[in-house]
């Protein structure tokens, strides 16, 4: 018998069984661009919650944001060009910070980019003492120089000002008066 003669009831040799399934073709994942000017025009990825920033462009206004912490405390540090104004949560930062320890603390980072009087500095900051304000302000300072020119890199790392200060009070515990000290012990 041939195909054209098989019975109604038998199943033609090429037609498929019902155990046999149809496996569909493997399709390649899409490539990206490899060339650099075919990269440039692929748009970015988008980023949870908003848009990518770009820390290397100034914010409208022309300043450059940095973020630093130390302690309890925050600092948003804003920078731009200008005339070496130094304003701490909007008054004047020797006002603000009374040690002559803290003074020069924050201006060291742009002292040490001899950027002191070319540059205005806006800080708001919020959280622990003046110690901690001031490390984080140190921080802030430095992260936004870096985003101002990041030439500046190994300056603000050589100094040690690009590195967060992750020290913390330790906290009291039971049965003690402080963190390590102890009640008085009694013998009787």
């Amino acid at each position: 018998m041939t195909e054209e003669q098989t019975p109604q009831g038998a199943a033609s040799p090429t037609a498929a069984t019902p155990s046999e399934t149809t496996i569909p073709p493997v399709v390649a994942p899409p490539t990206t661009p490899t060339t650099p000017a075919a990269a440039a025009t692929t748009p970015a990825k988008p980023v949870p919650g908003g848009q990518r920033k770009d820390w290397t462009k100034a914010t409208p206004g022309g300043f450059h944001w940095g973020t630093g912490r130390r302690k309890t405390a925050v600092a948003r540090v804003r920078i731009r060009p200008g005339s070496g104004e130094f304003k701490v949560n909007k008054r004047d930062a020797d006002v603000h910070f009374r040690r002559e320890v803290d003074r020069r603390a924050i201006r060291a980072p742009l002292e040490a980019t001899e950027m002191l009087k070319k540059l205005d500095v806006f800080v708001n900051i919020s959280g622990g003492g003046t110690t901690g304000q001031a490390g984080a302000i140190i921080l802030g300072i430095a992260r936004a120089l870096y985003h101002y020119d990041s030439q500046y890199e190994q300056v603000l790392r050589d100094g040690g000002y690009l590195t967060r200060d992750s020290r913390r009070v330790e906290r009291k515990k039971y049965g003690q008066s402080g963190a390590r000290k102890r009640f008085q012990f009694s013998k009787r």
